[in-house]
């Protein structure tokens, strides 16, 4: 704040009567009271909260800033303004007020019902007192002038301390999504969702999308969803992939959710309580690490249709050697003979033993299919019968060709 603001300049100017002034001290206790009175009266976010020793705070407020102002227009402060103490004042008013959950709005219908209530009984008493015509207009100016550097300070507390307290929820709701991401526990998720001021909701669903998506996604969801402050890897190149977490998308929702998802390249966890979302927010990564993608039609990924997959992945090592241990018959073979008769082994598998199906499946004639399987069957004997072996195979080779279990381990 300046040394001499807009009110200060025009007090220097004016020449108020002893008498009109002394006048004006004596009745300040009683026009701050008629002040408070006409804002809880006249604007809504007031009426029924200036009361108690809440009146008697905001009326002493009162009282001060209009002593303030007294001093200005009486030049009885010297060398320096008066005003810095009054204006920090209304800033701290301001940040009150923010804190209070009133708004900006609220705030500046306050000060021009107290600016309206407390001019109309200073200048009768000028008129009174019979100050000149010009010195009434000056005062008015001064009057008003003084109440917008008030109202000016009030507005930028009220203003940093959103800024200050939107800046803090924010780091509160960061915290609390990397604490739900990674598991922790109930207690400390119930005191930090409090801490952000979160409601929580029945379940969250984690989603894995371009970081180029999310924006036009957020729009779109609730504003209880939490995003994760952190990049993913496993985006398209040159596009992080970030992460989201959306309330209570279970049931019919979450085919909503899916179509809200359609062509953004999504990937759409299970749906969990929400103090175990970290559930959904590992399956949803796995699918990533391991490569699926939403199909070319532009549905997102649902990792409800992987599970399989995503089950067998988890351990890609073991599963290599069980790989390794059900295929050893075939070892001997050309690559291009083992890798036919694997082809034809797991199909078989899946369909049953179907023939037709497995030809069609293989795109090769059913009696190719009977020959591809006596050879197996001299490979692999009475095994091909046992329950425990038939289970092998089949995790062994649940993969499709496209994410082959080698293709998934280090390469030397």
């Amino acid at each position: 704040m300046a040394e001499r603001s807009e009110a200060t300049r025009r007090a220097a100017r004016l020449d108020l009567d002893d008498r009109v002034a002394a006048e004006l001290r004596n009745r300040l206790a009683l026009l701050a009271e008629h002040t408070v009175t006409a804002i809880t009266a006249e604007v809504p976010s007031y009426s029924g909260t200036l009361t108690g020793q809440m009146r008697d705070k905001i009326e002493n407020a009162v009282r001060i800033a209009l002593g303030t102002f007294l001093q200005l227009v009486e030049r009885s402060y010297g060398a320096s303004t008066p005003l810095v103490p009054a204006v920090e004042a209304a800033y701290a008013l301001g940040s009150g007020e923010a804190r209070s959950g009133r708004s900006v709005d609220a705030l500046l219908a306050a000060y021009r019902v107290g600016a309206r209530v407390s001019w109309r009984e200073m200048s009768a008493i000028a008129v009174r007192g019979q100050l000149p015509a010009a010195t009434v207009a000056e005062f008015a100016e001064l009057m008003f002038a003084y109440i917008d550097e008030l109202s000016a300070a009030s507005v930028a507390g009220h203003a940093d301390e959103l800024a200050s307290t939107g800046l803090i929820r924010r780091r509160n709701l960061e915290r609390l999504t990397q604490q739900l991401v990674t598991g922790a526990d109930e207690e400390v998720l119930l005191r930090s969702a409090e801490r952000a001021d979160w409601p929580p909701p029945q379940t969250l669903t984690a989603v894995l999308l371009p970081r180029s998506n999310l924006r036009p996604v957020l729009k779109l969801l609730p504003g209880q969803t939490l995003e994760s402050a952190d990049d993913l890897p496993g985006g398209a190149p040159g596009d992080e992939t970030a992460g989201l977490l959306v309330p209570d998308a279970h049931g019919d929702r979450r085919r909503q959710l899916a179509r809200l998802l359609r062509d953004r390249r999504a990937v759409l966890g299970p749906s969990r309580p929400w103090t175990q979302v970290t559930y959904s927010w590992q399956r949803t990564t796995r699918a990533l690490t391991l490569g699926l993608r939403p199909d070319d039609a532009g549905a997102p990924l649902d990792t409800e249709a992987h599970l399989a997959e995503l089950l067998l992945s988890h351990d890609p090592e073991g599963l290599a050697d069980l790989r390794a241990r059900v295929l050893a018959p075939l070892a001997a073979l050309p690559p291009t003979t083992a890798e036919r008769l694997t082809e034809t082994l797991r199909s078989w598998l899946l369909h049953h033993g179907r023939r037709d199906d497995v030809a069609a499946d293989l795109f090769v004639h059913p009696q190719t299919v009977r020959y591809r399987m006596g050879q197996l069957r001299q490979l692999y004997g009475e095994r091909l019968t046992d329950p425990a072996t038939v289970l092998d195979l089949t995790l062994a080779l649940a993969f499709p060709p496209r994410a082959r279990i080698n293709e998934l381990l280090p390469r030397d």
